[in-house]
């Protein structure tokens, strides 16, 4: 499982350009005999169809991720250290496709006792957050009745597992906002409408969209990343650009901030007498862990490992495809530790040192076999 692990890391692969990774599953599950297919353009879906299966057998999907992200490694003391610049896997996908073969693997040395079917979803494109929707759209949970995924969590202790009941994952949105005034000479304001005071008014008061406008039990960030505006030092900008993200865990709060935009946008707009066009772009689902396959997760991990291992981590505001899986099913998403200070391995995620201990690779995977098991059982 290292092994695998550090051959993805060093050979990483960017989202919808997974060839490499998804020619290297698809021989892995086929000489261990697990029928599978090839997703457009990448990704696998295999399928594992118990010896006790029967008519009334259920179906478990399993899913890891297998893209890596555009960040420069820092580990460069790693002998299995990213080989492409600029790419790396800097969110422990190596690591999930690494544990769901492993699984695959043990599960298929019991096949004979498994009383339903194991599907392996290995899922391009994570983090562009368009390809669990592609899987679905493949076929990747026709017939499943159950989902189940896990994401290595550098942000807790390596071991530990945390999967509770509802929110886990925010929903993730963009937005964009193109605000137009009228240009002119830097020396001559009052002939011109300053594109650039729109924006910066705009990204001042914003904030009050989540401070004064929703509810405050109900958690929601709304951040500006980027802007854009002006040509030269003495031109009063014409255009200005802005580019944000929305997160939050409930769909109507979500849909009140979609407007509110809208609204803070164009009147802001209006009192500089200039415009504005707004572009809202939903991403992610928010992952909403259903309660009895969390309870599920909480039990086979207590079972396997002792209750010791059961960690109470609250609710992120990052974004995981995964709710689309959930979109379809029931099911849940389990966090993974491998945070280690001895081994350096705290470093937040997307960041060019993050690392993965690698011991907790062998709690991930159990867990994954271990949860199909115990479904399929109940």
């Amino acid at each position: 499982m290292i092994q695998i692990r550090r051959k993805l890391h060093s050979e990483p692969e960017l989202s919808w350009e997974e060839h490499n990774t998804t020619q290297y599953v698809v021989e892995y599950l086929t000489n261990l005999g697990i029928e599978c297919r090839k997703t457009d353009p990448t990704g696998v879906i295999g399928e594992l169809k118990g010896g006790k299966a029967g008519k009334a057998g259920k179906t478990v999907a399993l899913r890891a991720d297998m893209d890596a992200l555009s960040v420069e490694e820092l580990n460069n003391d790693l002998v299995y250290a990213s080989k492409e610049k600029g790419k790396m896997h800097a969110c422990g996908h190596d690591a999930h496709t690494a544990m769901l073969l492993a699984a695959a693997k043990s599960l298929v040395n019991i096949k004979d006792e498994l009383p339903g079917t194991v599907r392996f979803i290995f899922q391009p494109a994570e983090e562009v957050a368009t390809g669990a929707k592609a899987m679905v759209e493949q076929g990747a949970v026709e017939g499943v009745d159950n989902a189940f995924g896990i994401h290595i969590w550098s942000q807790i202790p390596t071991h530990s597992v945390a999967c509770n009941a509802g929110p886990s994952f925010a929903s993730a949105d963009i937005f964009k906002i193109h605000f137009k005034g009228q240009g002119g000479h830097g020396a001559i304001p009052q002939d011109c409408i300053d594109a650039s005071v729109i924006a910066s008014s705009f990204v001042m008061n914003v904030q009050s969209v989540v401070s004064r406008t929703v509810d405050p039990q109900h958690a929601a960030v709304v951040t500006v990343g980027k802007m854009t505006v002006g040509t030269r030092f003495n031109v009063i900008a014409e255009n200005a650009e802005i580019e944000g993200t929305v997160r939050c865990f409930d769909p109507a709060t979500r849909d009140h901030i979609e407007k509110q935009l809208q609204i803070y946008a164009e009147n802001t707009a209006a009192v500089y007498g200039g415009t504005a066009t707004v572009e809202y772009i939903r991403g992610t689902q928010a992952v909403i862990n259903e309660k009895e396959s969390a309870e599920l997760v909480q039990y086979v991990a207590a079972e396997a490992f002792g209750k010791d291992v059961l960690y109470d981590e609250k609710p992120t505001m990052g974004g995981e495809d995964f709710s689309f899986y959930l979109d379809e099913v029931p099911g849940c998403f389990a966090l993974v530790g491998s945070g280690n200070t001895e081994k350096d391995t705290y470093w937040a995620h997307h960041h060019g040192k993050f690392n993965v201990d690698e011991e907790a690779m062998e709690t991930g995977a159990e867990l994954y076999a271990q949860y199909a098991w115990a479904y399929l059982n109940q």
